[in-house]
């Protein structure tokens, strides 16, 4: 069985001292979780990364970062490098996540770059995928995932795949309040996992985590779990308070305790 990842990307929340103040609140909450039943990463903004890192520094919560450029160095003003998210402690990243493709121009080529220069430094990609409500309507959800796999994912090989995560995020479903139904969520995490399989092969497809992102909540999250194919969630909202991201993991892992 898959090991379920739940992540919380702050996004732009949290000031330095709010972000310590977190992490350690969730040090306490999850106290009686095993690291080895569930992956719990928590992704601050730039600023919060090194405080936070100091903080998690002993402890089995696994820090990333919300996104990173492909240089090492260079004139790229602006733009942070994946060694100086690993000089931060990080040991992940999101990429590709939806608003970044929507307000700052996200490609799936850019997507492939920034895999790459993550794995390079040692980084475990956190890569996001999913379709507009137009898209959706449109009957072209399948269409839209398999570009954004087949780009993001060009000329990375099947061992790779195996320190990448896999978040379906529907945009319809991220930061609205809504939430794809359990079964059209697993409908489309049990594509991805199809198309990985004929990308690579069906010991890769069955190996590989998928996420799930979009609006997960406390009482959404075990229907959501209970699903097969949705091997946890990338979580926004929720993930900024220690007693709603402390429901999801534990909610999490009641699901995975029926399977």
């Amino acid at each position: 069985m898959r090991k379920p990842i739940i992540a919380g990307n702050w996004k732009m929340h949290k000031t330095i001292i709010e972000s310590v103040d977190l992490v350690n609140d969730l040090k306490v909450s999850l106290a009686d979780v095993s690291p080895d039943d569930i992956t719990v990463i928590v992704a601050p903004v730039f600023t919060s990364l090194y405080a936070v890192h100091e903080v998690l520094s002993k402890h089995w919560i696994k820090l990333s970062a919300q996104n990173l450029f492909w240089e090492e160095k260079g004139a790229y003003t602006g733009e942070i490098s994946p060694s100086m998210l690993t000089d931060c402690g990080c040991n992940y990243c999101i990429i590709g996540h939806s608003e970044r493709r929507q307000y700052f121009g996200e490609t799936d080529e850019s997507v492939n770059r920034k895999i790459r220069a993550a794995l390079h430094f040692g980084l475990s990609p956190i890569v996001c995928v999913g379709e507009s409500l137009d898209q959706r309507e449109s009957s072209q959800t399948f269409q839209v995932i398999e570009k954004q796999i087949r780009g993001g994912f060009s000329d990375i090989s099947s061992l790779q795949m195996g320190n990448i995560t896999i978040a379906y995020e529907p945009i319809w479903a991220i930061g609205t309040g809504k939430t794809a139904t359990p079964e059209q969520a697993n409908e489309v995490h049990a594509y991805i996992r199809k198309l990985i399989s004929q990308l690579y092969d069906s010991k890769t497809a069955d190996q590989q985590c998928i996420q799930y992102g979009g609006s997960v909540k406390p009482n959404n999250v075990n229907s959501l779990m209970e699903k097969p194919d949705i091997d946890g969630a990338l979580v926004g909202g929720a993930s900024l308070e220690a007693e709603s991201f402390t429901s999801l993991v534990l909610g999490t892992l009641k699901a995975y305790s029926k399977a």
